[in-house]
């Protein structure tokens, strides 16, 4: 059997040690047909990578939700007929 030959351009069309500026301030250094590339989530700052789950302000939001439904439920109660005692 005969060995394949690996057949590489000349010159090659990719940009190397190109920096890669991720949002959480993470930086490094790849190979690219790219000068810059600019990313949100990187493997330092993934929660898959990690192991941390980024906590959005769900908070907040279950808060209002349980202010509301307390807020009908006592709209609720008044509306409702009042039973006597026979």
């Amino acid at each position: 059997m005969e060995k394949e030959k690996k057949i590489t351009k000349k010159d090659n069309h990719y940009y190397q040690g190109v920096d890669v500026v991720c949002a959480c301030g993470n930086r490094f250094k790849v190979n690219s047909t790219l000068k810059e590339i600019k990313t949100e989530i990187c493997s330092a700052c993934h929660p898959y990578y990690t192991g941390n789950e980024k906590l959005i302000d769900t908070a907040g939001r279950i808060d209002k939700f349980k202010a509301r439904m307390e807020k009908t439920n006592i709209l609720k109660n008044d509306n409702k007929p009042k039973k006597e005692n026979q």
